[in-house]
């Protein structure tokens, strides 16, 4: 299932002996387009300090409560080592929130999740090769530890631009998640200003580049390949026929299991003049 960013946003966290805070951001990864990190404050019983969530610990969702628990108790959570979100997240500071939770480092493998496709399995006690994972995650230690995390905040980036080949086209609206990888699956675009356009879903694989300095996103699509697209509307739940179509579209490979490959897609993203 699909979730905006804004519905995560809502969520409060519930440990389990109780309340953590309220999700306040999400910080995610702009190379893998995953959510890494839930930023949660949390309120009066912690001097509403914001601490940072990893979706390794979270559990379903109830969305008719609007909680999220999460496999942590408030103890944990307190002593956690203190993040400034304020600031840049470094990988020295991913380590050491990492190490602290006995978490596995999630960079450096073949998969979404270091070399897992949900990070539920990344959790202490998860059935594996406990060996192999070890000597595996010393050699990514060595040679990610001063790397850049790439990680950027949700809500920061809702407003940035669109520009396509051949100019500008709309701004980002939002984001959709997949809440069971927690992989970013579309950006929403809305197309025009204000009431002129219309919203549309890019995926991130035709992203050349996000640019921070200037809020903006680039995109390797043409205008009228984004005007053209199949409209998106938020309050119609995404179906796989919908996805098809946005896929066929742009003449991308899909997402899911069984789909076909970007060759056999009737696309014109590149072509649309």
């Amino acid at each position: 299932m699909l979730r905006q960013t804004k519905d995560l946003q809502d969520l409060a966290i519930h440990a389990t002996d109780g309340a953590i805070g309220d999700v306040k951001d999400l910080y995610f990864d702009d190379e893998a387009w995953a959510i890494r990190y839930l930023v949660v404050d949390t309120g009066s019983w912690l001097f509403s300090r914001k601490v940072l969530i990893s979706p390794i610990a979270a559990g379903t969702a109830d969305w008719l409560s609007k909680t999220l628990p999460v496999s942590l108790t408030r103890e944990q959570v307190k002593n956690a080592p203190d993040i400034d979100t304020d600031k840049p997240l470094t990988r020295q500071h991913e380590t050491s929130y990492l190490d602290y939770y006995n978490y596995p480092y999630y960079w450096g493998g073949m998969g979404l999740w270091d070399s897992a496709a949900y990070p539920s399995m990344l959790m202490p006690g998860y059935a594996g090769d406990d060996a192999e994972m070890e000597r595996v995650q010393a050699i990514r230690q060595e040679r990610e530890r001063d790397a850049d995390p790439h990680l950027r905040s949700c809500k920061a980036v809702v407003g940035y631009h669109i520009v396509a080949i051949d100019g500008e086209i709309g701004h980002v609206q939002g984001l959709l998640v997949d809440e069971d990888s927690w992989a970013i699956r579309y950006l929403v675009v809305r197309t025009g200003n204000w009431w002129l356009g219309h919203e549309v879903l890019l995926a991130p694989q035709s992203i050349r580049q996000m640019s921070w300095a200037e809020q903006t996103v680039s995109v390797d699509l043409t205008r009228e390949a984004l005007r053209q697209a199949p409209a998106y509307d938020p309050a119609v739940p995404l179906t796989r026929e919908m996805e098809t179509a946005v896929y066929q579209h742009y003449g991308w490979a899909g997402h899911w299991p069984g789909a076909a490959p970007a060759s056999e897609q009737a696309g014109t993203a590149r072509s649309d003049g």
